[in-house]
């Protein structure tokens, strides 16, 4: 039987609010107090390092990165470092892996299968390369996945690049891969893509994906949240795994 996938559309927030948000409702998803919930946003210019990424991955100095408006934080999920920015389509699915889901690996396999499913409604298609996570179309990535799995709990998720300004990327080597390009939605298709339009084809597509019925939530107030355009500031039962 499908369950709730509660869908809370949450704007533009920078990370540390995102991160706050998401760890209350993994706290609350453990307990039996909320559905499995899923988060679309997308985030204010950050750079994200997990522990196990390298500071040489990091290529920009503090000044640098300051003056581009780009904040640089430690992150639990999996992988190597990454970026986000505006119009790059951030989803945190929160959900309960059990009882019939309990596998690390398939989790991933099925988070590209979203994406794949995403590109192909664009006219794009998208490609998995061996032995590595995330989208690709050619030599070139999309999308990027970085995941925490705790009690079965799912959280943090995948960044679709929808029609951001990839230059944010020249600051890292994203996710430790030298030589490889990144590429977005709207560079493939050829035409202007909004984080609306693909947001609006992933929801349906995850919830056939993870067999869970979409039900949209309320926003949250205000106060958290920042309008699109705005100026930003500047078997384990517990696993971390993405991108590499």
């Amino acid at each position: 039987m499908s369950r709730v996938l509660l869908v809370r559309r949450l704007g533009r927030l920078a990370y540390l609010p995102a991160m706050a948000l998401m760890e209350d409702l993994v706290r609350r998803r453990k307990a039996g107090e909320i559905p499995d919930t899923l988060l679309v946003l997308e985030h204010e210019p950050v750079i994200t390092c997990p522990p196990r990424s390298p500071s040489e991955l990091l290529l920009a100095d503090p000044q640098t990165l300051r003056r581009r408006g780009i904040e640089v934080h430690p992150t639990s999920r999996g992988g190597l470092i990454t970026y986000h920015g505006p119009g790059q389509l951030v989803a945190y699915p929160i959900l309960d892996l059990r009882p019939d889901r309990c596998d690390l690996h398939r989790y991933l396999r099925d988070l590209e299968e979203v994406i794949l499913r995403v590109l192909a409604r664009l006219g794009i298609q998208g490609t998995r390369r061996p032995g590595l996570t995330g989208v690709w179309v050619g030599t070139e990535k999309v999308a990027a996945l970085g995941v925490r799995v705790s009690r079965w709990i799912t959280s943090h998720g995948l960044a679709l690049n929808v029609g951001m300004d990839l230059t944010g990327f020249d600051s890292i080597i994203p996710c430790g891969l030298r030589g490889a390009g990144v590429t977005s939605c709207s560079r493939l298709a050829g035409r202007p893509v909004e984080v609306d339009e693909v947001a609006s084809l992933l929801v349906p597509i995850l919830g056939q994906v993870f067999e869970r019925v979409p039900q949209e939530g309320e926003p949250l107030p205000s106060s958290q949240t920042r309008p699109r355009g705005a100026a930003g500031n500047s078997g384990p039962s517990e696993a971390a795994s993405e991108d590499s």
